[in-house]
């Protein structure tokens, strides 16, 4: 497959070509936590894919939080790429590992000090609560990989090598499988089984991926090798791009956990079904996601070498690909919504985790494009480091969330969760559309 230069390649292909490597990465991402749904679903029982499901908003947080620390080092690292200005290149990408090494290592101490305290605050419910404890706890202890190699797949991102974190996701990804298996079917280890097999797989990925970026940096020359390993004006820069992006990423993990007390009131059975059905938006956001981070890279590159013109072409482009994505992913869902669902759960075994499971499914199916919209938006935004319309919009989100879920749920019963995540996403778009038609964001530089 030609690898298409963001810099200079029809912007539509340049897009689709670099997103689909993060498509299948991601995808297979969503698998880690999906394996370990399914394998304890189906291998051990109900309740025990209710506690994996009552840990996956928290771990979910987590994931979304590298993820958007990733991408605001991204967009640093790919605007002095486009720059050719490897020696900061190399040192914006030294100064990430370092730092959001460092934040790993804190968050790993803060979930072993606090993970039965968040379940207590999330009403989880008392007959599922020691496992999803032990869930947490050890998922916790694999935190700083997770980090490291988010972080990474984000560094290889905006290099424009989105293939090379791909390979190794796969890996990984059937190496978890395969773990999960052997530890719940032969050791009947149940819900610390699927954990602990997370934990090692994500560690062996991070691992190989450091070095190997190791070695993609020397093919970046530069007349002095003395590149500095830490830049404080650097990482202030990433920051500020990184906390916006950080809850642009999270924005629907976030509400999923403000709201997994309203769904936990409802029960065991019924959080199952809503764990399931979760666990398949999880993988269907996905395209939409990362056409949104494809383009932030796009943006990033295209203004670092003055060519703001094709910033314009590539949204325009977005655009039918999100749209195209978002009629094939919903056919999908509305036809075989039902054998989808069946894959985590029963009828038999429990018809109120199954019916809600469905329900949602079918509901949420119709509203991706929104989504869509909303994600290549935001990466224009984000990709420009034009931040505070685009903190704005995101926030609006979660607080429509949040609000009709707490303020509705009595009413309409657990529905109301899910009736407010399209209103969000359709705000979200709206108000940052706006203000992407006024071209401020045209003029931002977020290089030193």
């Amino acid at each position: 497959m030609k690898e298409y230069n963001m810099l200079e390649d029809n912007p539509g292909k340049s897009l689709l070509f670099f997103a689909l490597p993060m498509i299948i990465g991601n995808l297979f991402q969503q698998f880690y936590n999906m394996a370990d749904s399914i394998i304890v679903g189906k291998f051990v029982s109900e309740d025990a894919l209710a506690a994996v499901g009552a840990s996956y908003s928290l771990t979910t947080v987590f994931i979304m939080i590298a993820i958007g620390g990733g991408i605001g080092s991204a967009v640093i690292i790919s605007q002095y790429l486009g720059a050719r200005e490897y020696e900061k290149m190399k040192t914006s990408i030294y100064t990430a590992l370092i730092s959001f090494f460092a934040v790993s290592v804190l968050m790993f101490v803060f979930g072993l000090m606090a993970n039965k305290k968040l379940l207590t605050m999330l009403n989880t419910p008392a007959n599922i609560f020691d496992d999803a404890a032990l869930y947490l706890r050890i998922y916790f202890m694999g935190l700083p990989f997770l980090f490291m190699y988010n972080i990474l797949s984000s560094i290889f991102n905006s290099l424009g090598k989105s293939r090379i974190p791909l390979y190794f996701l796969i890996f990984s990804s059937l190496l978890n499988i395969a773990l999960d298996l052997y530890m719940v079917i032969v050791l009947k280890m149940g819900v610390a089984g699927v954990a602990i097999a997370t934990v090692i797989a994500q560690g062996i990925s991070a691992v190989i991926l450091f070095l190997v970026l190791l070695r993609t940096m020397e093919l970046y020359k530069i007349e002095s090798e003395r590149v500095g390993l830490f830049n404080i004006q650097m990482l202030k820069k990433m920051v500020t791009i990184a906390l916006p992006s950080i809850l642009q990423q999270s924005i629907v993990s976030i509400g999923m956990v403000i709201v997994q007390s309203v769904v936990n009131s409802f029960g065991s059975s019924v959080l199952a079904g809503y764990s399931a059905a979760t666990r398949i938006e999880s993988i269907s956001i996905v395209p939409m996601i990362a056409m949104g981070n494809a383009i932030s890279t796009f943006t990033a590159q295209n203004l670092g070498a003055g060519q703001q013109n094709r910033v314009e072409e590539g949204y325009k482009a977005g655009y039918k690909i999100i749209i195209s994505m978002a009629i094939i992913l919903g056919l999908i869902i509305a036809l075989f919504y039902r054998p989808i669902i069946s894959i985590f759960l029963n009828v038999k075994s429990g018809t109120e985790a199954f019916y809600t499971g469905i329900n949602y499914l079918k509901f949420i199916g119709y509203f991706l494009v929104f989504l869509g919209l909303k994600a290549i938006t935001d990466g224009v935004l984000r990709g420009a480091g034009d931040m505070t319309l685009f903190t704005i919009s995101n926030l609006v989100n979660l607080s429509i969330r949040v609000v009709i879920a707490f303020r509705f749920a009595h009413i309409w019963g657990v529905q109301a969760i899910w009736y407010a995540i399209p209103m969000g996403w359709a705000a979200n778009y709206i108000i940052s559309y706006i203000y992407y038609l006024t071209g401020k964001w045209q003029h931002k530089s977020i290089m030193i």
